[in-house]
């Protein structure tokens, strides 16, 4: 990836999680000093440990709801990249108090670390569900409606805190409204496994995927080597870009029919018998937007973003990875 980006100090919270190992891995790769803050309540230690040989690799085992370690994880850090959070829809449903503890008191609390301990700039993951009940298509960052989940609302008052301090403290703030992301080190079990990790594992092992509803809502699906893209441009983009919101995405959109017959395609190459699996539909899940696709021309204005991964390209390529790893 040809961005100029090394000899920095960079904070990754949620260093041990899907998105956050694959940042810590570019980075010590464009040979900067990582920080990893995790607590390994979602992430995972097998993500990181290729990395703890690594000099330039520090590993800190925390959580962000504690205050005095968000103030030590980012002494003396150029930039934070703010990845910590309890994602998912339904676990937010069921567990409403943790993920506001979690996605909004811990966001607080590295946002007043990094104003204390001055850091340069604050980058942090925000998400398309603040687009919420707003059936405008595609999704342009100005244009939101109002939240359908707990997580949905963890994630906006993550964006009105950052303007907020931005406006107060003069703290340099970019968030990036993720899509659907998916790729490598995605989590692949458990409740709340992301659905292509998730079908890819079934599939894998001759199981019908089950859809929700049927199969028509669709998704702005992006890889994640777009995201890594993005979250570096960020910390390099001058000052007209900064104090304000993106979406992270490849910008298109795919039904969740359409991605299992992707699937089921490109998985046949390994086990033909895969194309003849039937799908099952389930209930539509509560929370859930019906469509989603993003606008992503101011990203592409402002940060110089040019995704390289459409939804194909990137499913060749995790297959690929859980094929050798699952």
């Amino acid at each position: 990836m040809d961005i100029d980006l090394s000899g920095k100090k960079i904070l990754v919270t949620g260093g041990a999680g899907f998105i956050g190992s694959n940042l810590c891995e570019v980075l010590l790769a464009k040979e900067n000093a990582v920080i990893c803050l995790d607590n390994f309540s979602t992430g995972k230690r097998e993500n990181i440990l290729s990395f703890l040989e690594n000099p330039n690799f520090t590993l800190i085992e925390g959580d962000v709801r504690n205050i005095e370690t968000c103030l030590k994880a980012s002494l003396n850090v150029d930039f934070v990249l703010h990845q910590a959070a309890l994602g998912s829809v339904p676990r937010s449903i069921k567990d409403p108090v943790t993920s506001n503890e979690v996605n909004v008191g811990g966001f607080l609390n590295m946002l007043v670390a990094a104003k204390e301990n001055k850091v340069k700039r604050f980058v942090y993951a925000a998400s398309s569900s603040t687009y919420g009940d707003s059936d405008s298509l595609p999704k342009v960052e100005s244009v939101i409606g109002k939240p359908l989940s707990p997580y949905a609302i963890t994630k906006y008052v993550n964006e009105l805190y950052a303007d907020v301090f931005s406006k107060t403290y003069g703290i340099e703030t970019i968030g990036l409204r993720y899509f659907n992301v998916f790729g490598k080190r995605q989590d692949a079990n458990g409740a709340y496994a992301a659905v292509i990790p998730k079908f890819i594992n079934q599939l894998l092992k001759l199981e019908s995927p089950t859809i929700n509803g049927d199969g028509l809502h669709s998704r702005d699906f992006t890889y994640i080597d777009n995201i890594i893209q993005i979250n570096l441009l960020s910390l390099v983009a001058d000052k007209n870009a900064i104090n304000t919101v993106y979406n992270a995405a490849f910008g298109d959109r795919n039904s969740l029919n359409d991605l299992v017959s992707y699937l089921k395609e490109f998985l046949s190459e390994y086990n033909s018998e895969i194309k003849n699996i039937d799908v099952i539909h389930g209930p539509n899940r509560l929370g859930d937007i019906p469509h989603s696709h993003a606008e992503i021309k101011k990203a592409k204005e402002f940060l110089n973003y040019n995704p390289k991964y459409s939804l194909k390209e990137g499913l060749k390529e995790s297959i690929k990875w859980y094929a050798e790893n699952l």
